[in-house]
């Protein structure tokens, strides 16, 4: 069977964010029980028949590993961000691949979940370098932010929710183990892969590659990861049931569909901000014109109904 006529096969990309209920709720077993949720409602998917490929966001929880680094850097070496990414893959990876075992025990499902150590190689000149974009770990307020400043991190405010840190965010332009992941697929595998966007990496004078200081937008990477597989869907979660105009406005316009002409529009008008949304669009608006049937963008605790068409907002051609 021609890899790219696996029937029903889907992307879902679960939100870094997601994993954390909220600022009481941090820890690593608190993201385990939040994760063991999400497997609650990936299993559904498996269920009904769909042949599913997870990524995964990893912003809260490099800038944990960043936080730490940074406090104990005067007793112990600090850790370059590409490290710090397969440090996140490999954790939640692990989360993730055990959670969704244990809930394929409990239905009586027989299927193997595995996770990949995943690297996307980015160009080493992109001006992401020089720009850094992509907001990383917690939230902080207006004056620990002035004081992060003045210890040489790139602070933003982000989408009215506080102060974070920001990091280079380049263009994910090849998956490495590609071939590796459509093997898994093509064998049954559950597969787990381009956690936190993948490893940034660059092709050096040598050809040789090299880790790079950045951290790839997982929802981008999602969706050359969805085209390069063949699959039907793209699934991007979020914390909002739908994507929305004038987003926390008194004139809030909740969307049922989007086609990609009106997500260009609004994109260019500002309506879906760098740090959130607009990813997530700018996401589909390239699975959809690199030949993807569909985008759906819902909360995670929505996927099933709105693969059902119930909720969620629906991007197609």
């Amino acid at each position: 069977m021609c890899f790219n006529h696996i029937k029903n096969l889907i992307v879902v990309a679960i939100g870094g964010n997601s994993l954390i209920k909220d600022k009481e709720h941090q820890t690593v077993q608190d993201q385990k029980e939040q994760i063991e949720r999400t497997c609650f409602h990936i299993a559904d998917l498996i269920e009904k028949g769909f042949e599913v490929v997870i990524t995964h966001g990893n912003g809260p929880q490099i800038g944990f590993i960043l936080f730490r680094s940074d406090v104990a850097k005067d007793k112990i070496h600090e850790v370059p961000l590409d490290s710090c990414g397969a440090d996140t893959q490999g954790a939640l990876g692990y989360q993730i691949q055990q959670s969704l075992d244990n809930e394929f025990r409990k239905r009586g499902i027989t299927k193997p979940v595995v996770s990949l150590v995943t690297q996307v190689e980015v160009d080493g000149n992109d001006p992401a370098f020089r720009n850094p974009t992509k907001p990383i770990g917690q939230f902080f307020d207006k004056e620990d932010a002035k004081l992060l400043k003045k210890q040489g991190w790139n602070v933003i405010e982000d989408s009215g929710r506080g102060w974070r840190r920001v990091v280079a965010s380049p263009q994910p332009k090849k998956i490495i183990e590609l071939d590796a992941i459509k093997t898994l697929v093509k064998n049954g595998f559950v597969v787990v892969a381009v956690g936190g966007g993948g490893i940034p990496v660059a092709r050096n004078e040598k050809g040789y590659l090299v880790g790079r200081a950045a951290v790839i937008d997982k929802d981008l990477a999602s969706s050359l990861l969805a085209k390069d597989i063949g699959a039907e869907k793209l699934i991007i979660t979020t914390s909002v049931e739908k994507v929305a105009l004038n987003f926390g406005k008194p004139d809030q316009q909740d969307l049922d569909e989007l086609t990609i002409s009106e997500a260009k529009k609004y994109l260019n008008e500002g309506q879906f901000p760098p740090g959130s949304m607009g990813p997530k669009i700018q996401a589909a608006i390239d699975f959809l014109e690199q030949g993807g049937e569909e985008v759906i963008i819902t909360s995670l605790e929505k996927v099933t109904e709105a693969l059902k068409g119930r909720t969620g907002t629906r991007m197609g051609k």
